[in-house]
């Protein structure tokens, strides 16, 4: 198993493209039974590390569990890699033999804080429905 952040690691991708160990880092990465990606979409991708991205979920596709959280749905993927051809061909991958777990709700950082008084519930937003 491996973890990965794709906002605090996009630089080791690049890093190690510079300096020609690219194809070591994608093998590296497609080696575990399971790589988890924590945060995708917190921050949008550059270009060429979208690409990256790409070639990483190709590697594994197939041939090991990805398992991805995210605040984003999938719909906004284009917004995030910055290209929604390079998106779709990602989620085509992703999603091909996957189970997709939605959640919805308040993060648990956000309802502990909640429980301990340092922030307050949102008032609910009017819709100009009036239930009897």
């Amino acid at each position: 198993m491996k973890i990965l952040c794709p906002a605090r690691s996009a630089n080791g991708g690049w890093k190690a493209h510079a300096e020609g160990r690219l194809e070591d880092r994608l093998s590296q990465l497609a080696k575990p039974k399971l790589l988890i990606i924590d945060e995708l979409g917190y921050l949008p991708f550059e270009p060429n590390a979208a690409h990256l991205f790409f070639q990483l979920v190709s590697r594994r596709y197939e041939r090991g569990s990805v398992m991805i959280m995210s605040n984003r749905p999938v719909g906004e993927w284009g917004t995030v890699f910055g290209d929604p051809v390079v998106a779709t061909a990602i989620l085509d991958r992703l999603l091909h033999h996957s189970h997709v777990i939605t959640i919805r709700g308040d993060s648990y950082r956000l309802k502990e804080k909640r429980r301990a008084g340092l922030v307050q519930k949102q008032p609910a937003a009017v819709t100009g429905e009036v239930n009897p």
